[in-house]
């Protein structure tokens, strides 16, 4: 009876075994946009939810745009892009949904750096100034080239009038050092390496300019949009409780609140940054509720539309889907 017993219980535990799902592969670029995920890791959020997450890395939200299409990851973190509107033109299933950062009063994740020689000596006083400049940007068709095009408009110029050059964010750093660009829209940690080696300047929030701008978001792909609904309502669920942790901990635009000390812990963890930078650097708005709207995004899809980017005429709304966040509210509530 005992033999039977215990080979009743391996076969019901094998039978568990055989029907544990899948891990979700979540795609990361390793910005501090990031860290909401590695938050809802360490803590445990996602394991108590029932998820178990694999991370991929990518150096660009945009290499994770095929990978979504084809079910090779099954989450992405990054921001949004001319190719990711091309690609869902095509037919590749990507859906948005959730907030991953934005620009908010009082925060300055995102904020024009300009080389410090051109503040100093009087060149760049206003946005006017920066007619004829060379703009770095991570790549082509990337939103910060939406925000280069608002400041250049603030300043009564046209997008045409500043220079524009490729480079990812850490090479950004370099090239504002040798003087081989002028300005650009650093995020963290990169703005505040350029400030803290002394080549840049902090010079203005692209808030006073670009109100609202999204920053990043949380992609699905179709298979795990439509093939997992319900793995993707705990995954969203998981992340919704980091980003509050993140939210409570923010304080002035930096990590200086409740529950900061454990937070900041991760991020030098994960991303392999001192104490001291991450005590220094701002951080990002994010949507405690997740939420992010079809008009967030417009004025970011007209800027591509109207430059040639982006390809035929698939609405917004059809992108933005927020029924994952609006079931996790569900089991959490609303802020």
């Amino acid at each position: 009876m005992m033999r039977l017993a215990a080979a009743l219980a391996l076969a019901l535990l094998a039978g568990t075994a055989g029907a544990a799902e899948a891990p979700v592969k979540v795609g990361v670029a390793n910005t501090l946009n990031d860290a909401t995920l590695y938050i809802a890791q360490d803590r445990g959020y996602f394991r108590a939810a029932g998820v178990e997450v694999e991370f991929v890395d990518f150096d660009s939200g945009g290499r994770m745009i095929a990978p979504l299409g084809a079910g090779q990851i099954d989450v992405g973190s990054g921001a949004i892009s001319a190719g990711l509107y091309n690609a869902i033109e095509r037919g590749v299933g990507i859906r948005i949904v959730a907030d991953r950062g934005r620009t908010a009063p009082g925060f300055l994740y995102q904020t024009l750096v300009v080389r410090k020689e051109l503040v100093d000596s009087g060149r760049v006083k206003t946005l006017a100034d920066l007619k004829g400049l060379k703009f770095a940007a991570a790549a082509p068709g990337v939103t910060s080239l939406s925000v280069l095009n608002q400041a250049m408009i603030a300043g009564g110029h046209t997008y045409e009038d500043a220079e524009k050059v490729y480079l990812a964010f850490p090479q950004q750093v370099v090239a504002m050092r040798n003087g081989a660009i002028d300005f650009s829209t650093l995020i963290e940690p990169f703005g505040s390496e350029a400030v803290n080696q002394g080549s840049g300047v902090r010079w203005i929030n692209t808030e006073d300019f670009y109100p609202g701008n999204i920053i990043g978001v949380i992609f699905f792909g179709e298979k795990m949009a439509a093939e997992r609904p319900e793995m993707g309502r705990r995954f969203i669920g998981a992340y919704l409780r980091a980003v509050r942790d993140f939210v409570d901990a923010s304080r002035d635009g930096k990590l200086d609140g409740p529950g900061a000390d454990s937070i900041v812990s991760t991020i030098i963890s994960h991303f392999k940054v001192s104490e001291a930078m991450v005590r220094g650097m701002y951080v990002q708005a994010i949507n405690p509720n997740g939420g992010v709207t079809a008009d967030e995004l417009r004025k970011d899809w007209v800027f591509f539309r109207d430059q040639g980017l982006i390809k035929g005429s698939t609405p917004i709304e059809k992108i933005v889907d927020m029924s994952f966040v609006d079931a996790a509210l569900k089991d959490i509530g609303k802020r």
